[in-house]
């Protein structure tokens, strides 16, 4: 059962969330909160697996609550809930860890399974967003020397995942097994530091890697 916490300030869309997400079988809301400072404390207190975070909140804001639940031992993640598409402040919340970003007007089957998704690790958000997101608000940084450490390969398989290819995308194109195309990934995410795939795109968007 995915545990899923849900910190906004608007309660008739807290409300809307949650019936959506008790309708499923295999994830339930464990807690609500109005604001950030709220939304930490119900982390620490029921240890939910996924965070829906608003951005814009009174008392304390979605990109301050994220930094500070991220610096927990064995964080949850967290997806951050936006009304805009290009937001720069979501491009700041997943740069500092969040795992992606939905619009609050997603489809409610595109919400769940970005649930479902960030869950498993297996799947960016709304990757042609989320590289548009950094398109737009590029922060290029030189290519740091860890790159160096990927080899041929898995710098091929790392520019692909950077497009947003997912595993079966890459393995059918690099006539590879979806199994193998797994571990390339997280040799790759370990080699670089990363956390999941929304972080690849991000550290290659930054540093001028998606070409």
């Amino acid at each position: 059962m995915i545990g899923v916490a849900l910190v906004d300030d608007q309660s008739l869309f807290r409300a809307g969330i949650r019936m959506l997400v008790d309708s499923q079988p295999d994830m339930r809301i464990i807690g609500e909160a109005g604001d950030g400072r709220a939304g930490i404390t119900l982390v620490d207190q029921e240890r939910p697996d996924i965070v829906l975070m608003d951005i814009r909140m009174p008392v304390m804001d979605g990109i301050e609550a994220t930094r500070e639940i991220l610096t927990r031992p064995d964080p949850p993640r967290i997806i951050m809930l936006t009304t805009f598409d290009l937001d720069e402040a979501a491009a700041r919340a997943i740069r500092g860890g969040a795992s992606g970003f939905l619009l609050k007007d997603a489809d409610p089957e595109f919400l769940l399974a970005a649930i479902r998704g960030v869950h498993t690790g297996s799947s960016v958000i709304a990757a042609a967003e989320t590289r548009e997101l950094f398109a737009h608000y590029a922060d290029r940084k030189p290519v740091p020397e860890v790159f160096a450490r990927l080899t041929e390969r898995e710098r091929e398989i790392f520019g692909l995942a950077a497009r947003g290819l997912n595993n079966a995308e890459i393995a059918a194109r690099e006539f590879l097994s979806e199994a193998t195309v797994k571990t390339h990934i997280s040799r790759i995410l370990t080699k670089l530091a990363l956390r999941d795939r929304v972080q690849l795109v991000v550290f290659a968007h930054d540093h001028g890697l998606t070409g």
